[in-house]
């Protein structure tokens, strides 16, 4: 790749993600977690919140010292080479038909509670937001950026204000006496991860930063700290009112703050969904683009306008998110099934960066690759036979990636540095 001039500063870095961790999940997720393991819930977020930080922390160090659009892919591939590297990227591609569509799907959990709608309504309203994002996409991730960050400190403060009126009841609250249920626990650590990713999706957008080693690091560890925090206090919130209602947020919001619960977290829901699957959009276009230029993936894809969009390889990843769609709803696929095979592939995916960390990053933060490493095993055993998913993809990519190497003459060049 060619390096290109930057316009993501430190905070709107941290508004973005911050926006794209909590996405469709903030007002859902809690109460998804909360259904599995009653008040283990709580634990389960405070670990996943710890196992997170040294992940972040390698992520951010491999981001601002290896800047590029292929973002685990390549480091992977400075590690362990070629095929493996190319591997973890075709897995990040091949998660997008799992991945946008639940994000798109949860966002639209919020657009019914304000406007019923289903069947084909439903469906052709989720084709439109595709288009929607296409246009915010053409100029660019920093008009994106800028307009998250707003929408982070709009969460930030509807969830400060309801943990303030739940504090003045808390006094009254007095938990139940409940034994820990630790395979609950684990399942909802397993389906919480969902709330993380975007941690790798963040390297894909260092070329967008003016000073990536400046200020990529502070953006990553500001954005998942506070999101820790904010998923914690939903959970607590939930645990105080427990409600039967589907979107449990808006049930509390109602309660804690007198009403437009409906209004209000219904049109933070959905521009937050809107904004982790316009992320996604942008990485992975990206990502698709870079390997265009590398020859992985047919060159049409490569090009560029003047904002540096791939506008073939947008097109192209929106285009198949819509296909997607419409499979999902013509064989009524459950939401938390795709959620399930979406962190299989991402745990594989971290495990591979966290282990090329290893050997990439100086001797100071091997520990925290290797605590990194041992934290992603974890998160596997946690979704159990979600994994399989994962698992075929590496098991199909790696002998055809090895094949198509062997049989390129010349062989393919290394992905260069931006």
């Amino acid at each position: 790749m060619n390096p290109t001039s930057g316009t993501i500063g430190r905070w709107q870095g941290a508004g973005l993600m911050a926006t794209t961790l909590l996405g469709t999940g903030v007002f859902i997720l809690p109460q998804m977690t909360v259904n599995m393991a009653g008040h283990g819930a709580m634990l389960a977020w405070a670990l996943l919140t710890l196992a997170i930080i040294p992940i972040t922390i390698v992520f951010a160090q491999l981001g601002a010292r290896f800047p590029h659009a292929a973002g685990p892919a390549f480091f992977v591939e400075q590690a362990f080479g070629r095929v493996l590297g190319r591997a973890v990227g075709l897995s990040f591609l091949l998660i997008v038909p799992i991945g946008a569509p639940a994000a798109i799907m949860m966002t639209f959990q919020f657009f019914q509670v304000m406007v019923p709608i289903a069947g084909w309504g439903k469906l052709a309203c989720e084709l439109l937001v595709l288009l929607v994002l296409l246009g915010l996409n053409l100029r660019g991730i920093q008009v994106s950026a800028k307009a998250q960050f707003a929408l982070t400190l709009c969460i930030v403060a509807v969830v400060v204000l309801m943990f303030g009126s739940g504090v003045s009841r808390a006094t009254q609250y007095q938990a139940p006496q409940e034994v820990l249920n630790i395979h609950g626990t684990l399942q909802a650590m397993g389906i919480a991860f969902w709330s993380f990713l975007g941690v790798e999706t963040m390297t894909h957008l260092t070329t967008d930063f003016r000073n990536p080693r400046k200020d990529f690091t502070p953006a990553m560890m500001i954005g998942t700290l506070l999101v820790g925090a904010i998923y914690l206090v939903c959970t607590w919130l939930l645990l105080l009112l427990p409600s039967d209602a589907p979107l449990a947020m808006i049930s509390a919001f109602d309660t804690l703050l007198g009403g437009y619960g409906t209004q209000i977290i219904g049109i933070l829901g959905i521009a937050s969904g809107l904004a982790t699957t316009n992320v996604y959009a942008a990485s992975v276009s990206r990502l698709l683009s870079s390997f265009s230029e590398q020859g992985i993936t047919p060159r049409w894809f490569a090009p560029r306008n003047q904002h540096n969009v791939p506008v073939r390889a947008l097109a192209f990843v929106l285009s198949l998110m819509a296909l997607v769609l419409l499979a999902n709803f013509l064989t009524d696929t459950r939401l938390d099934q795709l959620i399930s095979w979406a962190n299989g592939v991402f745990v594989v995916i971290y495990l591979l960066s966290m282990l090329a960390a290893v050997r990439l990053l100086s001797k100071g933060y091997r520990p925290w690759a290797v605590l990194s490493s041992l934290m992603c095993l974890v998160l596997g055993v946690a979704l159990g036979s979600a994994m399989v998913y994962a698992i075929t993809l590496m098991v199909i990519l790696l002998p055809l990636l090895w094949l198509q190497l062997k049989l390129r003459r010349p062989p393919l060049p290394p992905m260069a540095a931006s």
